[in-house]
């Protein structure tokens, strides 16, 4: 299957080195006639983001981490790659005019601003940055309409919802139905939590993701980010919005529209797919992955989530309930916990009441802008990590 007019899009791969970034590259390796990895960028990792712009050659190589620049500049030096440094410069590069499609796969809030560009360059979007819809959702689907531009989900719950609304345009939502895995910790109460580690929290049943979003997932935190960024992809109301835990994870998400009728999308758990079809669309590509055999899974079980000891999920709920800048707040607290928890700073269940306190003493902007929504960030962590300096011992979990 080839594009039209036999053209190659040229992808802009932001957060290369990342789980979603490898398997993107993934992607564009297996189909060099549709692909072409234009830009690769990483914020430390040098060595793989030498072996990615080795294998890939493409035109703009960057690494965020100043101090990572010279080696990463002396070891491609020999090839035709442009080696920049800096957030800055990925926000300038994703303009380039010879970019088709960006794919924001950084982590966390570092996500808004490059988006933001691409939006007003024209460019297509893939989104796997749930944070940029989080944050700004209301800014950014505005400019997306305001300069026509296509955000893509590539969470593998958003590009479901997505692929079962294609050919429903004139027909109404009734609701979204998120999946949720559940994590590691389904089924475990507040005492049990209390207790659990790092390398507990990182042991996901079904999911190969990075750590931010793996810890998001055993939290049930990314499921609350999924909820909002929802609401801002399919312009639909909170309460149009539920989630369903399902820990065989092959049904991706559902529709429910208003003659009661459901839309599933279901497949193996693999990141590629939904990958694929956002770079892609609205094609199909044919590919080698692992096909689903339903002889592998002959019970398809769903529960309530458990909103009072999984108190995170109940959060982003009440942060989108509240709109504003409140949003901004939450992911904003959880990125400073989730990273607090990473270094073993702060315990499992502590990351809610650090959330929760930023939640409460964080000035509320009921119509931010952008330089709202920044400074709203800013002041977030710096009280989340005064927060978490001031944590007596038994909070912490070694």
């Amino acid at each position: 299957m080839h594009q039209e007019n036999n053209k190659v899009k040229n992808i802009a791969v932001l957060g290369s080195t990342g789980s979603i970034g490898t398997q993107a590259l993934q992607v564009i390796n297996n189909n060099p006639d549709l692909f072409r990895a234009y830009v690769l960028t990483a914020q430390s990792n040098s060595a793989q983001l030498i072996e990615q712009a080795i294998a890939f050659l493409p035109a703009y190589v960057i690494i965020t981490d100043d101090d990572k620049y010279p080696v990463v500049k002396t070891a491609l030096a020999h090839l035709p790659v442009k080696v920049l440094n800096g957030h800055r410069a990925i926000t300038e590069v994703v303009t380039h005019p010879e970019i088709d499609t960006v794919l924001t796969a950084l982590v966390g809030f570092a996500g808004l601003e490059p988006t933001i560009a691409a939006i007003k360059a024209g460019k297509t979007i893939a989104l796997a940055n749930k944070e940029t819809l989080v944050v700004a959702g209301e800014l950014v689907t505005d400019l997306a309409k305001q300069h026509n531009v296509n955000i893509l989900p590539v969470d593998s719950e958003h590009s479901a919802i997505f692929q079962c609304l294609a050919g429903e345009e004139n027909n109404p939502i009734e609701k979204l139905i998120l999946t949720a895995s559940g994590g590691p910790f389904r089924g475990k109460n507040s005492q049990f939590l209390a207790d659990v580690t790092r390398a507990q929290a990182l042991n996901h049943p079904n999911w190969v993701m990075g750590a931010k979003i793996t810890i998001d997932s055993a939290s049930l935190m990314n499921k609350g980010l999924e909820v909002i960024e929802a609401k801002w992809l399919f312009d639909v109301s909170f309460e149009q919005i539920d989630v369903v835990v399902h820990p065989q994870s092959v049904i991706h998400s559902m529709v429910q529209f208003e003659d009661g009728s459901i839309k599933a999308q279901m497949g193996l758990p693999d990141m590629r797919l939904p990958i694929q079809y956002a770079l892609a669309h609205p094609q199909r590509v044919k590919n080698t992955f692992k096909r689903f055999d339903f002889m592998d899974y002959p019970n398809l079980s769903f529960e309530k989530p458990d909103l009072d000891t999984f108190r995170n999920l109940a959060l982003a709920y009440e942060a989108l309930n509240q709109g504003g800048n409140m949003p901004c707040i939450i992911n904003a607290a959880n990125e400073v916990a989730v990273a607090g928890f990473l270094a073993d700073r702060l315990g499992f269940l502590t990351m809610t009441t650090v959330i929760e306190t930023c939640m409460q003493k964080m000035s509320f902007i009921k119509k931010p802008q952008l330089a709202d929504y920044l400074n709203t960030d800013k002041e977030t962590r710096i009280l989340a990590q005064n927060l978490i300096k001031q944590m007596p011992l038994a909070a912490i979990t070694i």
